[in-house]
This record gives structure tokens, C-alpha cells and sequence, in this order.
């Protein structure tokens, strides 16, 4: 170690403009957007806010009201400040909230998928809540070359399947396995099974 401390740099950021913000603005809403894959009616939604008004705000040709810019930022689970902060500024935590539906990847009578990973991680790793209902399973083709799932068991039972092998899995256990080739998720018990999966792509 060195044996005086640098100084540290002025992190002091400057005060920033009006016009400077309504950029920002702009270009964070269609950021949040797209990390979703949310249209813009979508969040017009979600926001209340018209998909004019949106698609203004995006392309910095509009000057939204505090109320408009609080409705936006409601609708992605963020508070006024955490919407407007500068990119340099920006959280070490991202947070997924269990109630928003942009996450839901699969949701029917059988299966339910929640992604619990940002999407910009999508292809590195991937990280998801899977809900089998009796008789529930997840089958799925070859990922790409190398690809690895582990698996943990939440709740009741299931079975592991990869290429010609399987196993039996209960609440606490754990596995992992080739997903390079076909393989399956099936619940094998009497009630729903829940389980986290994470994917990890070489």
C-alpha cells in the first residue's frame, strides 16, 4: 500500500439544467421501458399517462409535469428521485418487485415462470421462480453448447430430466445439469412444486 492516501477526486456533480434533465428523462423512460419489453401503450397503461405524451417525453419534445413525471415513475416501481437520477448516480441494488408482471414470462394452468434476474444479464445468466401445478412440466430443447442448469426445490416434489438420465427431487435438494440437450422439469407429487432455476450460459 502506498504510504500517504491520494486525494480523492472532486466527485462534486454539477448543478444540472432543466433542458439537461427532460434528456435524461427521456432517455431513462425508454430505457426502463425496453429493459421490460413494454411497449409504449403498455406503460401508458401502467402510468395513466397518454401514448403521446410518452412518446414526446422520449424523443425530449415534451416538458412533463411533476404529476406526469411521478405517475411514470410509479409505474416502474421507482420513486421521483430513483426516475430522474443520473446515469453515474444510479443504485448498486436493482430491485425486481414481486408484483410486477413484466417479469412474468409464463403464466398458465400448468406452469408459471417469474424472472427473477435483470433482463440485461439475458444470455449471461438467468435466474427464475418456477410454479408446477400437478402434473405441471417444463420441457425444453437444447440451449446453446455448454450450457448448465442448477436447480433447487422449494416445495414438493419433482423430477430432473437431462438427455436419458432423471432424478428425484424433494423439498431442499438440489441439482444441476447438462441443458445442452433436451431436458425437463416435471412436478411428481400430489401438490404445486416450486423451485428456483438458474441458468448459466457459457
Amino acid at each position: 500500500m502506498p504510504a500517504t492516501t491520494p486525494t480523492p477526486p472532486d466527485r462534486t456533480a454539477p448543478t444540472p439544467t432543466p433542458e439537461g434533465i427532460h434528456r435524461h428523462l427521456g432517455s431513462r423512460v425508454k430505457q426502463l421501458r425496453a429493459e421490460r419489453g413494454w411497449s409504449l401503450e403498455a406503460l401508458a397503461r401502467a402510468s395513466g399517462v397518454s401514448r403521446s405524451m410518452l412518446s414526446d417525453i422520449e424523443r425530449e419534445q415534451a416538458n412533463p409535469t411533476l404529476a406526469v413525471t411521478l405517475r411514470i415513475a410509479r409505474a416502474f416501481g421507482l420513486s421521483l428521485g430513483e426516475l430522474l437520477e443520473s446515469p453515474g448516480a444510479s443504485s448498486a441494488i436493482t430491485v425486481i418487485r414481486a408484483d410486477d408482471r413484466a417479469y412474468l414470462y409464463r403464466s398458465d394452468r400448468d406452469v408459471q415462470i417469474r424472472t427473477l434476474s435483470p433482463l440485461n444479464l439475458e444470455k449471461d445468466v438467468e435466474l427464475y421462480e418456477i410454479r408446477l401445478q400437478t402434473g405441471g412440466a417444463l420441457r425444453s430443447a437444447p440451449h446453446y453448447e455448454g450450457t448448465r442448469e442448477f436447480l433447487a426445490v422449494q416445495k414438493g416434489q419433482v423430477r430432473v430430466e437431462s438427455a436419458g438420465d432423471a432424478e428425484a427431487l424433494g423439498a431442499g435438494d438440489s441439482a444441476t445439469y447438462r441443458a445442452d440437450v433436451p431436458h425437463a422439469i416435471v412436478n411428481s407429487g400430489r401438490g404445486e412444486a416450486v423451485v428456483f432455476l438458474v441458468v448459466i450460459y457459457r
